[in-house]
């Protein structure tokens, strides 16, 4: 086998130099001697005529080149890659401008739709209010539909709940004050011994949009302890079923985060789902059983600002809604209607609890006190502040079952448990510095009391306020729940719900 004593190959036409007896390609060596006229080895004088050409077999087949062993090969192999990024990038061009115009398309639909939709909610409207003006002239009070999303808008601050609402409240309050306190746990009730060795049993992950992230609030269903309601910063509020893992409602309406979440689940009744958001509505969903769907039932406007707090009387039957616009509102939950709204007060309002025995309502306020109101009159019961405190908000409250104890913070990071009959605190919880308060709540049997943070949650002990267990694994806490005879507990960490209970 010969090799070109130029390339270094094996030559198509070899031919051999009488000068120097080295073999060379002819094309190669024909080539230096025009441009140079001597032999490349030797530098003797050299003629095209002193090439003698070799005659190889025919038969004898040339050798494969070999690949990626010379400057040639390795250029060429250079130019398929680059020829091959060209082509893949010119590709992915190509399918960016598809794309584009595939989105370019979609925005036009929907900004047409939301045209046709806009026109459709101005002739509703439009209909409506000729409605109401042929039925004002025919002295007919107007009515809602059972199945219409009742708009709620703002109204003037009333002097009181109505008379018959008043009884009934006073009713309630005596039913339930006259047993409460003879009440004990009930039978099976977790014990402060059991709640020690809690652990971390389910985890459910990836709720509500990923951007902007985070649960804001949870609520457990009584009747069906495997449904929870979670309201999200994606201004979405989603029905779960952690039996079978998946989403039974995902309800839109509102347009800024959602701030609070909670069930109205009475004997008899719809369930009805409710929330209230930063965008300064809360709404009401009932449970449809033709379509097994959860629709609007009321949308209520009333508010200036914020709906910073909701809670369901003991009634069942009134929702009472707090807000930073200072004020409070009491409505009706079987004929969504509002029933009462407070005059201004002088600080905003940024969370709100109502008493188990129904008769007062607590709101916290963004300079770190607490207005205790008689929910019957809308009067100031009492005014509860921490002791030299630097003002701050107070985003969370809870009465305690007991009826004598509230417990709120007195700080970024310390819980006050007021005694009602002195309105003094009487215990101060001091979680460290680095704790930042989300949430306090007392379990059911007023044994309990769970507080929530940026550092996990903690739950204690009533009277010797002893800490039985933390929760760190999940980071910062937003809510926290006692689930069904305090057999779990349920926080809110980030995009998750997890749940702790007794070990295996």
């Amino acid at each position: 086998m010969f090799f070109c004593a130029i390339s270094g190959e094996p030559p198509q036409e070899p031919v051999v130099s009488i000068k120097s007896n080295k073999v060379y390609e002819r094309r190669l060596i024909v080539k230096y001697i025009n441009e140079n006229g001597t032999d490349p080895i030797t530098g003797d004088k050299l003629e095209e005529s002193d090439l003698i050409d070799i005659k190889a077999s025919p038969e004898t087949a040339a050798p494969r080149p070999p690949n990626l062993t010379s400057i040639p090969s390795l250029l060429q192999t250079l130019q398929n890659e680059y020829d091959a990024l060209v082509l893949e990038s010119f590709a992915l061009k190509q399918q960016y401008n598809s794309t584009r115009q595939e989105l370019s398309y979609a925005l036009y639909a929907q900004d047409a739709a939301s045209r046709v939709v806009a026109r459709l909610i101005r002739e509703r409207d439009a209909a409506r209010e000729a409605l109401a003006n042929v039925q004002a002239t025919m002295g007919i009070a107007p009515s809602a539909s059972a199945s219409e999303d009742v708009e709620m808008e703002e109204d003037t601050p009333s002097q009181g709940l109505p008379e018959e609402i008043v009884s009934r409240i006073d009713e309630t309050h005596q039913t339930l004050s006259a047993t409460r306190k003879k009440r004990k746990a009930p039978e099976g009730y977790v014990a402060a011994a059991e709640m020690k060795t809690y652990t971390a049993k389910h985890t459910i992950p990836s709720l509500h949009s990923a951007s902007p992230a985070g649960i804001t609030s949870l609520a457990v269903s009584r009747f069906s302890p495997d449904h929870f309601l979670t309201g999200g910063n994606d201004k979405v509020v989603q029905l779960y079923d952690r039996s079978t893992d998946k989403v039974l409602a995902s309800l839109k309406g509102h347009t800024k985060k959602v701030n609070q979440v909670a069930f109205r689940q009475k004997e008899g009744e719809t369930t009805l789902l409710l929330s209230a958001g930063a965008d300064k509505i809360a709404k009401v969903w009932a449970h449809d059983e033709a379509s097994n769907e959860y629709i609007p039932k009321l949308t209520i406007r009333n508010h200036k600002g914020d709906v910073t707090g909701l809670a369901v009387h003991p009634m069942s039957t009134l929702l009472a809604l707090s807000s930073v616009d200072k004020t409070y509102s009491v409505h009706d939950l079987t004929t969504f209607q509002q029933v009462y709204r407070s005059v201004p007060s002088d600080e905003p309002f940024t969370s709100l609890s109502i008493h188990p025995d129904g008769t007062l309502l607590a709101l916290g306020t963004s300079k770190s006190t607490i207005q205790i109101y008689d929910v019957r009159i809308g009067a100031i019961a009492a005014s509860l502040a921490p002791s030299d405190a630097v003002p701050f908000n107070i985003q969370t409250l809870s009465f305690s079952e007991n009826g004598y104890h509230l417990a709120a913070p007195s700080s970024q990071s310390t819980v006050a448990v007021w005694d009602l009959r002195k309105q003094q605190a009487s215990t101060n919880i001091d979680l460290g510095n680095d704790f930042k308060i989300n949430k306090v709540v007392y379990d059911v049997s007023a044994q309990f009391l769970g507080v929530a943070g940026t550092s996990g949650g903690r739950v204690f002990m009533y009277k010797s306020w002893e800490e039985l267990v933390r929760f760190e694994e999940g980071g910062e806490m937003n809510d926290f729940v006692f689930g069904d005879m305090g057999k779990e507990l349920w926080g809110v960490t980030g995009r998750e719900v997890r749940i702790w209970s007794l070990p295996a």
